[in-house]
């Protein structure tokens, strides 16, 4: 596994935003992108249990960046998530997503979240589509380029 960069102002993993989750993500061997992580009180949904959308949005960054990683710049048109059991705060969990296909200009993911005895209690399915004029423009605007 090679540690990936953090990025800038990021919700999920961006070392200069002081909200971010602070997650590091890992390329994997086979091209998938993964991380371990604790959830805090700071994602929580129902008392000491993460919130869905901290859940989705930790699937979404994982599956958007093994598509960056895959070369393709993209933004994300359909995320499906599927919640099968809850997530704990306070525990390990492992998330990752990866590329199953492309066509044309869309590239189809997967991922999920697994709990510490390798139970999955989240999967989801995504579209990302060719999209680099999204950050051209936001270079232009002065902010990095993730």
């Amino acid at each position: 596994m090679k540690a990936l960069p953090e990025h800038g102002k990021c919700y999920v993993c961006g070392g200069e935003n002081p909200h971010s989750m602070g997650v590091r993500w890992f390329l994997d061997e086979d091209g998938g992108i993964s991380t371990e992580i604790v959830l805090t009180d700071s994602q929580q949904g129902p008392p000491g249990l993460a919130h869905g959308g901290a859940s989705a949005a930790l699937l979404d960054e994982a599956m958007g960046l093994s598509v960056w990683y895959a070369g393709h710049r993209v933004a994300a048109v359909n995320l499906n998530v599927s919640y099968h059991h809850p997530v704990p705060l306070g525990q390990n969990i492992t998330v990752r997503g990866r590329v199953c296909g492309k066509e044309g200009k869309a590239v189809h993911t997967q991922g999920e979240i697994r709990l510490p005895d390798g139970e999955v209690a989240v999967t989801a399915s995504g579209v990302y589509v060719e999209a680099p004029q999204l950050f051209a423009r936001a270079t232009q605007w002065g902010r990095q380029e993730a």
